[in-house]
């Protein structure tokens, strides 16, 4: 067939269909540079209140590669999670080797990093997977931060494994751009990979094949001043909850009225201060004038309640 034989609109988009089939260049999509890049300060920023210890996430090197060939090395030596891009209609992976599952859950228990890393062959342990699970749920959030601005994508866990061959998100040929993100912490670190097909970015081509900056126009202080003050202004609704009681619906239906309903709580238990279901203080319960009142008492361990939260899955 010759050029001539096609319309206009075929024309059009044969370049298109020719990229597509010379799958995706790395240099001619600098964007993915600055989207990993935010990954990894994403990274860095979410797990700092909840590590006893600075942990430091940073773009190794984004190749072009087989996923089977990716993946092959590191059977039974590390643990990955399968997300769904619903936009997308695509699953991309995230897989992490095991000496960073092992530093990360060294720096979330609170580890100096004095004790020499360890050096076993074992499989994980519950403990060490429901950290991994919370960490790829975080991990999900920061890749969808970085990608907002080139592409509105939600990424969903869709489930977490450990035997590399399960790891099924097409053809083990197809081709994928995988980045090796480096974890540093306590003297030690691990490697994370993210691993998303050609399928998946082809459609994006074109908005990766121009880096997007920031407005580097100065701030205008009167703006500032005026977004402080609304900020400062702004109503929020506080919560104050003293104890929790888990009931089945069959005993809720036979509630009556009059009833009364035990709870463990004591003159002297803390109540919880929420805000949008993010608890602030924890808060002596009192009284004030006639009213009830709250005194803070602690401030939250967001660390704390971060592990308590895994121990309790």
């Amino acid at each position: 067939m010759m050029m001539e034989d096609l319309d206009v609109d075929q024309q059009k988009r044969l370049p298109n269909y020719l990229l597509d089939a010379a799958g995706i260049s790395i240099e001619r999509m600098p964007m993915l540079n600055v989207i990993f890049d935010r990954m990894a300060a994403s990274c860095t920023d979410s797990l700092q209140p909840m590590a006893g210890t600075p942990c430091y996430f940073s773009v190794n090197g984004i190749t072009n590669d087989r996923v089977g060939d990716i993946i092959k090395d590191y059977e039974a030596n590390a643990v990955a999670a399968v997300l769904y891009a619903e936009q997308w209609d695509s699953r991309v992976i995230i897989m992490l080797d095991r000496d960073f599952v092992f530093t990360m859950v060294e720096a979330m228990f609170g580890s100096d990093g004095a004790e020499p890393p360890i050096d076993v062959e074992r499989s994980f342990s519950n403990i060490e997977l429901r950290l991994v699970q919370a960490l790829f749920e975080r991990f999900a959030k920061s890749l969808q931060s970085a990608f907002a601005g080139t592409s509105e994508v939600t990424f969903r866990l869709e489930r977490v494994e450990t035997a590399m061959a399960s790891l099924a998100i097409g053809r083990s040929g197809n081709m994928s751009i995988c980045a090796n993100i480096m974890l540093q912490a306590l003297y030690r670190g691990g490697q994370m990979f993210l691993i998303i097909p050609h399928s998946a970015l082809n459609p994006l081509r074109q908005k990766l094949a121009h880096v997007v900056v920031s407005d580097g126009r100065a701030a205008d202080p009167h703006w500032r001043e005026q977004m402080e003050s609304e900020v400062h202004r702004t109503e929020v609704t506080l919560s104050a909850v003293l104890d929790e009681k888990m009931l089945s619906l069959g005993d809720v239906v036979k509630f009556h009225v009059g009833q009364v309903l035990e709870l463990e709580a004591t003159p002297r238990t803390l109540a919880r201060l929420e805000s949008n279901n993010q608890v602030l203080f924890w808060c002596q319960i009192g009284q004030l004038d006639g009213y009830y009142a709250m005194q803070v008492a602690d401030p939250v361990d967001q660390k704390r309640e971060f592990v308590d939260d895994i121990l309790s899955r």
